[in-house]
């Protein structure tokens, strides 16, 4: 498959709207600059998601000037954030702290990400692990009711299972699972075709994906989907292309020009199994342009013991998903 870039995007700051750039350098440990910041949420000494925190989407963020090669986990340049009321604030300042814990009902700080040896900010503790996995919170982390079935984690590894059990973001991070998000125009197309809401084809700011590519002689469809396992080239950067986005309730939360939309996890349901988009890991580093040129290259067709492996890999955590689920049961 082959296409090009349509558009970049940086997020300075976790949960808020982010930058759309003309390139992006893409390094080891992800999108250099991305999301250097994060709320703390200080009341519950956890870094705040849009997921519980939705007003964070009412704010967004830019650099106050191009980050420069040095910075990364410890060292985060000063950072703008729009309010919804449109004023801007400075995390270099003093009013920035208590304007957003005002606008989100709690005490919560600006907080710079830490040395990657640091893992303060992102461990969490036994009881936030139990409550992270309840079947409530997770229901309303996907905004199901009670009657609809939880979602299926199979997709994600061993490591990332324990990870998301002991961190609220990976060490070293701010993002949620994985250091790259791709998305195609074509799987946005194919998810609007048919539906009623009001932004269509819908906006690519409900979805936050760092590169939106379009691919070439596809049409609509969701093409990501065969490219788990393979890699990516784009410009003079490799991805390996780990896991489909399985998509929370965020998407559906109201941001500026963006309303709520309710309907859009059901569509996700009903479409393609919550997924949108993927997540990858960086092979070779590399700058990106708008306009480069997009080459996926699928893994090879399994062959039957590569076939029973996987299967017996999505078993496993099927299985340990539900013993989380039974365990928070349990002692609840």
């Amino acid at each position: 498959m082959s296409g090009s870039v349509q558009q970049l995007w940086r997020f300075p700051v976790k949960s808020m709207g982010g930058t759309p750039v003309e390139q992006l350098r893409i390094d080891r440990r992800g999108v250099h600059a991305d999301r250097l910041w994060a709320v703390r949420d200080l009341e519950n000494n956890v870094t705040a998601s849009a997921r519980r925190a939705p007003a964070l989407l009412g704010c967004s963020a830019r650099y106050v000037r191009e980050p420069g090669p040095d910075v990364g986990p410890g060292n985060a340049p000063e950072v703008i954030v729009t309010m919804p009321d449109g004023r801007e604030l400075s995390s270099a300042g003093n009013e920035l702290d208590p304007e957003l814990s005002t606008l989100l009902g709690r005490e919560v700080r600006l907080t710079a990400l830490p040395p990657a040896d640091d893992t303060s900010l992102h461990r969490l503790s036994v009881r936030q692990t139990r409550a992270n996995y309840s079947p409530s919170e997770v229901r309303r982390d996907f905004g199901l009711s009670s009657s609809e079935s939880l979602p299926d984690t199979s997709v994600f590894s061993t490591k990332q299972m324990l990870t998301m059990a002991c961190f609220a973001t990976p060490p070293g991070s701010f993002v949620d699972l994985s250091p790259v998000h791709v998305l195609s125009t074509n799987s946005l197309a194919a998810l609007s075709a048919g539906s009623t809401a009001t932004d269509m084809p819908y906006d690519v700011r409900r979805f936050r994906p760092n590169v939106l590519v379009a691919l070439n002689d596809f049409g609509i469809g969701y093409p990501e989907a065969e490219w788990v396992g393979g890699d990516v080239e784009i410009g003079s950067t490799v991805l390996r292309i780990t896991n489909p986005t399985i998509r929370c309730v965020v998407p559906t939360r109201p941001q500026p020009g963006l309303q709520l939309d309710r309907t859009l996890t059901r569509r996700l349901a009903e479409c393609n199994q919550r997924f949108l988009g993927v997540y990858a890991d960086v092979v070779n580093a590399g700058l990106v342009r708008v306009g480069d040129v997009v080459t996926a290259h699928p893994p090879a067709r399994p062959g039957m013991v590569r076939q029973a492996a996987t299967a017996a890999g999505r078993t496993t955590m099927r299985g340990l998903q539900r013993v989380l689920e039974a365990t928070v049961l349990r002692e609840r």
